[in-house]
């Protein structure tokens, strides 16, 4: 069976979740199946992996339309595939092309989805119309789609209603547990302008509506004085959103120290470091289809304090591996909480729970490791995407 992995990111060029799943899905699919990967961006050096740049007649094209750009290019050279499987609405229009160009099956996997982040028309202007078609076109013509979690899948069959049930299969995301795990190193810490000595709430992710860094930065003004806020925050989706989190930062800066903001793409050493360090890991997000740093920030041995929405609760156990922060949302597919003041509060109270006692925080960590651990491994998720492909390849 000769799989073509169709993705907008794969190492080294990886800005989000769905870039690190795929890395790591191709890693362990490897090891039994003949898989070709077709990616957006420049070369790459490894083996079976071919990037494809943008046409140069489309490169100041809306992003939607340059997408299809390499979209058409992808499809072209999937012959001889015996399945496609596409990520993201950037590659699920190859993917669907492909189907009808070599009639093979498609797969795609979830990992968001436009109907629910309307906040992409900020960045896309009409292009989020047209992402939005290609993401539906693919979805209903996919011969199986792949939830990253059970909140996924509903998220799906509510989004589009009318697919087929049977389709929809859920196979959460992982983590690599030799590449995430504690390693404290105070002196790189220090080097990054955080306190070692210091309790340290900690943030990694883009500046985007659905990350909900916003709500965190007022929550964080709650925070016991001595604690620290590390915030691994970049990538903005518009001026707009990054004026506003600045201006938010700034604030807090000038009430409190220890307001640590690491605006740029951190190495995954660094990260380590950032984690390795913290006292508790928060995720304010308003829409998470899972969350791939919950799982980094647990198989690093920190507890995790998130919002009760999408994917998360089916990762952080309340109460034995962090906290999950309740939210009411408003029903118009931006997630919105109704009421965020009273999410600040709850967000503001659940952190404060996990600092007061260290001593619990940290058997919280330990209990979040042996669940990633447990339930997480990337073994574990490359037999269950196997099992979907050998459910459509004979």
């Amino acid at each position: 069976m000769r799989v073509d992995l169709l993705t907008r990111e794969y190492p080294p060029e990886v800005y989000g979740g769905a870039g690190v799943h795929v890395g790591e899905l191709v890693r362990a699919l490897r090891r039994e199946l003949d898989v070709v990967v077709r990616c957006f961006g420049g070369a790459r050096s490894e083996e079976n992996v071919f990037p494809y740049l943008v046409p140069a007649e489309l490169v100041n094209a809306n992003p939607s339309v340059a997408a299809l750009g390499v979209d058409l290019q992808m499809a072209q050279d999937a012959a001889g595939a015996s399945l496609v499987h596409s990520h993201t609405w950037y590659a699920n229009g190859a993917g669907r092309l492909a189907q009808l160009l070599h009639g093979v099956p498609h797969v795609v996997t979830a990992h968001s989805l436009e109907p629910l982040r309307p906040w992409k028309a900020e960045q896309l202007g009409g292009g989020y119309r047209v992402s939005s078609a290609i993401e539906e076109s693919a979805f209903r013509a996919a011969d199986a789609v792949i939830a990253v979690s059970g909140g996924m899948r509903r998220d799906i069959l509510r989004c589009y209603p009318g697919l087929d049930e049977s389709k929809v299969t859920v196979v959460h995301n992982g983590i690599d547990l030799e590449r995430w795990r504690p390693r404290p190193d105070n002196e790189h810490a220090r080097s990054l302008g955080i306190d070692p000595d210091r309790q340290s709430v900690v943030f990694v992710g883009r500046i985007t509506r659905q990350k909900g860094l916003p709500y965190l930065l007022q929550a964080a003004k709650e925070l016991p004085a001595d604690v620290q806020l590390v915030l691994c925050a970049g990538a903005p989706d518009t001026p707009e959103i990054l004026a506003e989190v600045q201006g938010l930062v700034e604030e807090l800066q000038g009430e409190r120290s220890g307001v640590v903001w690491l605006d740029r793409l951190l190495s995954h050493e660094e990260l380590i470091t950032v984690l390795s360090s913290a006292t508790l890991f928060a995720c304010p997000s308003i829409y998470e289809p899972l969350g791939i740093v919950n799982l980094e920030a647990m198989a690093c041995g920190v507890p995790v304090v998130g919002t009760a929405t999408g994917g998360i609760p089916e990762v952080v156990d309340d109460g034995i591996t962090g906290r999950l922060v309740p939210i009411a949302q408003l029903d118009d597919g931006t997630g919105t909480p109704k009421k965020p003041k009273a999410f600040v509060a709850e967000l503001a109270a659940a952190m404060i729970d996990v600092l007061r006692d260290p001593v619990r925080a940290r058997m919280m960590g330990q209990a979040g490791r042996a669940r990633a651990e447990r339930d997480f491994g990337w073994d574990r998720i490359a037999l269950a995407t196997r099992a979907v492909y050998d459910s459509l390849v004979s």
